[in-house]
């Protein structure tokens, strides 16, 4: 069985690519968090592991359209190896095919996904199809010269 799942954060941007024949494919790379325990030290000792990930077809589509560098995810997928040659000497490494994706964190504001502060979602400055809790037009508008009646509340 070859199955592998890990989580974590994009380490760069997608970029969508097209194979000659029309295929959808990104490579990126995923930093994964862990700790060990150092000979020395008293306590685990936080590390990061890269991950290089293919992606292909759909999945890559969707990586390219909704994924950004530091965005943390959840991959489903499979180990494949690969060998080339550098200056002469055979060399190998593996690569992470991704089958499924999903998200593990907040939504994004914006379409860089990054508030700038290292943050994701909505905190505090709530933006809802034009109005906002810091300001801005009251969403009471909508129901002006309507009148409330407490007799046709439901509860």
């Amino acid at each position: 069985m070859n199955k592998v799942f890990l989580s974590g954060r994009l380490t760069r941007d997608p970029e969508v690519k097209y194979t000659p024949n029309g295929k959808a494919y990104t490579r990126v790379g995923l930093a994964v968090d862990r700790n060990y325990q150092n000979k020395n030290a008293e306590s685990d000792q936080p590390t990061v592991d890269f991950f290089n990930l293919s992606v292909w077809e759909k999945t890559a589509e969707f990586f390219g359209r909704y994924l950004s560098k530091g965005r943390k995810i959840v991959v489903e997928g499979r180990l494949q190896t690969y060998t080339y040659e550098k200056d002469g000497v055979k060399r190998s490494g593996f690569d992470v095919v991704v089958d499924r994706c999903e998200f593990a964190d907040a939504k994004p504001l914006g379409d860089s996904g990054n508030r700038g502060d290292g943050s994701y979602g909505n905190r505090g400055n709530n933006n809802y199809g034009g109005r906002n809790s810091s300001g801005g037009e009251d969403a009471s508008s909508d129901f002006a010269g309507e009148s409330l009646d407490e007799d046709n509340i439901p509860f």
